[in-house]
């Protein structure tokens, strides 16, 4: 029980810590609201990529097995919209510059980072919701579906750390590696297990 409560306070911890700072944000004074909306829908997309890995790796107590890939779907669902929002949002700000970082030529090196992890999301979503209709194989599924993670948490953590923006700095890098650090255990345990039953088989 006490092991239970120490992770999810933790976790609530990492969560709300970040949100709150953002909150308090001097850079959003005077900002119009579809600016703020759009900046905190991208804050709560780096909240849920350390969810993400957790549930997945069933590392969260009470959601773990079918629970916890279950919750992981509904997370990965807020995940997708969290990206559209932010991106809608900046895109009723400046059109401009989304349609430059669409295409790739934004000179701004983060906007590059945000659309590869964008696509690499949607992709993963698409992979989640057609694993049937694709007819991939269990073990081709899971190695693109985890290397889509991959993808997706490297390129949004360069995207937030290069970006001077809502985050306070200190959360946003910590957040930032714990994000990484649980996709990587949880992603490499995976690897290795299917592997490790491949050289069996």
């Amino acid at each position: 029980m006490a092991r239970r409560l120490l992770i999810w306070g933790a976790l609530a911890l990492v969560v709300l810590v970040p949100l709150g700072l953002a909150a308090g944000s001097p850079l959003l004074a005077w900002r119009e609201p579809v600016y703020i909306v759009a900046g905190f829908a991208g804050v709560l997309g780096m909240v849920l990529l350390l969810v993400q890995p957790l549930l997945a790796g069933g590392l969260l107590p009470g959601l773990e097995g079918l629970r916890g890939r279950r919750a992981h779907g509904f997370v990965g669902l807020g995940l997708v919209v969290a990206v559209v929002v932010h991106v809608a949002g900046l895109w009723v700000t400046s059109p401009p510059d989304v349609v430059d970082a669409l295409l790739l030529r934004s000179p701004t090196p983060f906007s590059v980072w945000g659309v590869i992890a964008m696509w690499a999301i949607f992709t993963a979503a698409v992979l989640a919701l057609g694993r049937q209709k694709l007819g991939l194989r269990p073990r081709v599924w899971r190695f693109g579906h985890t290397g889509l993670a991959l993808v997706v948490v490297a390129g949004s953590v360069v995207h937030a750390l290069l970006i001077d923006g809502t985050m306070e700095s200190m959360s946003k890098i910590a957040l930032s590696a714990l994000a990484l650090l649980a996709t990587l255990k949880v992603v490499g345990g995976l690897w290795m297990f299917l592997l490790r039953r491949r050289e069996r088989a």
